[in-house]
């Protein structure tokens, strides 16, 4: 017989057991691979705009391929055509294919700029802890499944594992097979489609090992005191604080365990801090982004118990900005705000709105920082500025800058500056949401004047294109636009502008006598976060007759979940529905030295000696 104060050691016991399970990581659990024949469970994946998705969210079809991957794996690489040429086959008999990728350290962004490189045009998932892939049994890349669909007594359908196993038997680690090879994976097909019984429903497949991602072993104490306030404070908090569009605050422990597990997982997606420029290819400045170190503290931290440290060592955070708070410029020289607030109506798609400042620039001005800045934040996604003489319309070949949530205001090197012609305005084109409830907001705009002699204008190249149409369907159509650069310049940076169908955009530099550079690849454009890229002062430079060629993909197909109708063609327009190409890259003419001294209070030229 067991005593009751043994029996209420062994509850505890079992409950602290309990807990400690609980707080494994979920790469801990073992899990059961189904058998072929079986009904496949419920799976998660993420897709490239780092949204949930599963099987449902495919494209109804006979048939789904999923194609297991890793990015370092070389027999991987080598069937990507291989499964691009299968897929253009069976597409129309309605078989439909998604890459999964499952290597440990591919990030969502390395994922979509491989099936860039190979132009991928079907589905890509994202696999994280491999919980799919052992689901499905597969321990391997490349490895398939195919999955059957077939209806239930109520009319829905249910997908069955039809097969498992390897492509082909072509490509081996100790090299290839030039003939007789064995096409398990279109047998398979063929027999599914016909309604037959796959006559090899396994086939052993050679490739790299899936490897499950095991967390970094713990600290001897991960506190927020000590180890995650400085990280909110490095890399979250000019952000995720008061009248911002970050939907919560991060500058106290509060803030930060109460939105402990949503910040553990954004960090590990690496979908936090926002970033969608390739490291692959020239460096920016204001590249975001944490560590493989960093982002293993705050899991740590989360998974621990979110110890907080001694008050004393946990201060609330103070965001890094400037002398006047809220203008990260620092205190305005000329602060310009409409006359009138925008009434908001509560839903519904918003036309842009068009607004001209309240102030005539009487000479002409130089200007070192701009920042726009609404009132109410969470109402506007996106607002451009440039300038114009009354009576004119807002065009992107006066552009200044823009407001973009997540996004900087423009601060130029020393030397050089925005001009702004003499009898100009400043009007903005405003892309508003809404938010459930009518809604007020009321644009600024801050200057400040240039403090150092100015020697050079700020200039930029549009690479647009008002002409192109893409096809309903279209899951990765190419819009192809390029400038030829008239001076020897000295880049500033790039800027990319798209819609709801936006893919990816790519800047390649053609210089003279050179072979291509690419300068700037957006593997997965993200129309919430289009930040701009700005390299070191002085580092890039192009040769007169540089041309400067933009590549854009857009997704007009059904996976895409934010498109509007993919039954239908579309074209260049400024509502979200529509499509643009806007590729912007910033510079200065290497030659010019104005030599212009400036008044610090008004931004004018003060005249020559």
């Amino acid at each position: 017989m067991i005593s009751r104060t043994a029996n209420s050691w062994l509850t505890h016991l079992l409950i602290f057991g309990l807990c400690a399970l609980m707080l494994q990581p979920a790469v801990a659990r073992e899990i059961k691979p189904i058998a072929v024949g079986d009904a496949v469970p419920k799976l998660d994946f993420k897709d490239i705009r780092f949204l949930r998705r599963t099987l449902d969210d495919l494209p109804e079809s006979k048939a789904v391929v999923l194609a297991f991957v890793k990015i370092d794996c070389p027999i991987s690489k080598r069937y990507l055509p291989v499964l691009k040429r299968l897929e253009a086959e069976y597409r129309p008999r309605g078989v439909q294919f998604a890459l999964v990728n499952v290597g440990a350290e591919d990030s969502i962004m390395d994922m979509a700029e491989q099936a860039l490189d190979y132009e991928i045009t079907f589905p890509l998932l994202k696999d994280f802890d491999a919980v799919a892939a052992r689901s499905l049994g597969i321990t391997r890349v490349p490895e398939v499944v195919v999955l059957q669909s077939a209806e239930k007594q109520d009319s829905s359908k249910r997908l069955t594992l039809a097969y498992r196993g390897r492509i082909d038997s072509q490509y081996r680690f100790g090299g290839t097979q030039s003939s007789g090879v064995r096409n398990e994976l279109k047998d398979a097909l063929d027999a599914v489609l016909s309604g037959r019984t796959v006559a090899i429903a396994e086939a052993p497949a050679e490739g790299c090992l899936v490897t499950v991602d095991e967390p970094a072993p713990a600290r001897k104490e991960v506190t927020y005191a000590e180890h995650v306030a400085p990280l909110l404070a490095k890399h979250c908090a000019t952000c995720h604080r008061p009248n911002t569009p970050a939907p919560f605050s991060l500058l106290n422990y509060q803030d930060a365990a109460s939105h402990a597990d949503m910040v553990a997982e954004v960090v590990r997606e690496q979908r936090m801090p926002p970033w969608y420029g390739s490291p692959k290819h020239r460096e920016f400045i204001n590249r975001r982004g944490m560590s493989a170190d960093e982002r293993a503290t705050i899991a740590q931290w989360v998974r621990s118990g979110k110890q907080r440290g001694t008050e004393t060592e946990a201060p609330p955070i103070e965001p890094s900005v400037k002398a006047d708070g809220k203008w990260l410029i620092g205190k305005p020289d000329l602060l310009l705000t409409e006359l009138v607030a925008h009434n908001l109506p509560a839903e519904g798609v918003l036309p842009y709105e068009y607004t001209v400042f309240p102030h005539v620039f009487l000479q002409e001005t130089w200007l070192e920082s701009i920042q726009i800045l609404p009132d109410n934040p969470a109402v506007v996604h996106h607002c451009n500025s440039g300038f114009m003489r009354l009576g004119e319309k807002v065009t992107e070949q006066n552009f200044i800058t823009g407001y973009v949530p997540g996004g900087q205001p423009m601060e130029l090197p020393e030397g050089v500056a925005v001009r702004i012609p003499a009898g100009s305005v400043i009007g903005v084109q405003i892309h508003f949401v809404t938010t459930g409830k009518p809604e007020k907001c009321r644009m600024s705009i801050a200057f400040r004047f240039a403090r150092s002699v100015v020697k050079q204008q700020l200039r930029f190249e549009l690479m647009d294109d008002h002409r192109f149409q893409i096809p309903a369907g279209a899951a990765m159509h190419p819009v192809v636009t390029s400038r030829t650069l008239k001076y020897d310049a000295i880049g500033v940076g790039l800027f990319s502008h798209m819609h709801l169908r936006g893919r990816d955009m790519t800047f390649v530099a053609h210089r003279p006598e050179q072979p291509p550079e690419k300068l700037l690849v957006i593997p997965n454009f993200n129309f919430g976060w289009q930040h701009g890229y700005q390299w070191e002062s002085s580092k890039v430079r192009f040769p007169k007759g540089t041309r400067i060629e933009c590549i854009a993909h857009y997704d007009n197909s059904e996976f895409n979940p934010f498109n509007p109708d993919p039954k239908v063609v579309v074209r260049e327009g400024p509502q979200s529905f529509h499509e643009m190409i806007n590729g912007f890259m910033f510079y200065i003419d290497a030659n010019e030295d104005l030599q212009l001294a400036i008044d610090p209070k008004t931004g004018t030229a003060k005249p020559r000696s």
